[in-house]
């Protein structure tokens, strides 16, 4: 479905590696037990293989087919299993009320306008009261060799993140930087930023 992403994964290993996202294992203690928890651009599993691991019912999505073949691989055994999906974020149903949090972990590939519609769909697929959290690189990442995209707009501010989700509760929003050791995807020093909101 995605051939440029399919290639990307085409390696043997995991990309991004196995482990979660720093950011994911230091949030997901505020999760309630048994979540209904959802992952955009899920990539290789390795952010719902965790979740689900803590007992939460994770669904994810991603457009690469070889990426959800590892995701597939790295959850075998989980209960609860997580439900992986393959669609373009472009073409995924947003079901109202449908999740208790949504994560979206380095999704920066998109240009602002699909960014507001992912933004839009995943306030709209949270029940009230749930959280959206979102974890991507600064606009200081251009400096840095250690991923993410090129494109200045694609990069996350707290202003931007603040006025996409107006009036929610802001539960933690963060700016810095820190060393990433993510497989060979994402090695070395990394302007990162941090988003949890709660919807009204």
């Amino acid at each position: 479905m995605n051939s440029g992403w399919n290639e990307r994964f085409a390696g043997a290993g995991y990309l991004f590696g196995t482990r979660p996202a720093a950011f994911v294992a230091r949030l997901a203690p505020r999760l309630a037990p048994g979540s209904r928890l959802l992952s955009v651009a899920e990539g290789e599993g390795r952010n719902a293989a965790h979740l689900a691991r803590l007992g939460h019912h994770v669904t994810a999505f991603d457009s690469s087919e070889t990426a959800l073949a590892k995701a597939r691989a790295l959850a075998e055994g989980i209960t609860p299993a997580p439900a992986f999906h393959l669609a373009r974020i472009e073409d995924w149903q947003w079901q109202a009320d449908a999740f208790d949090a949504v994560f979206g972990v380095f999704i920066q590939f998109a240009p602002p306008a699909l960014r507001d519609r992912i933004f839009t769909g995943m306030a709209q697929t949270l029940r009230p009261g749930g959280r959206v959290l979102l974890h991507g690189f600064a606009p200081r990442q251009l400096g840095n060799r250690s991923g993410g995209p090129r494109a200045p707009a694609q990069l996350y501010t707290l202003d931007l993140l603040h006025a996409a989700f107006p009036g929610w509760q802001i539960e933690h929003a963060a700016d810095y930087d820190a060393d990433l050791d993510e497989g060979e995807g994402h090695q070395g020093r990394a302007a990162l930023v941090d988003f949890v909101a709660r919807k009204p």
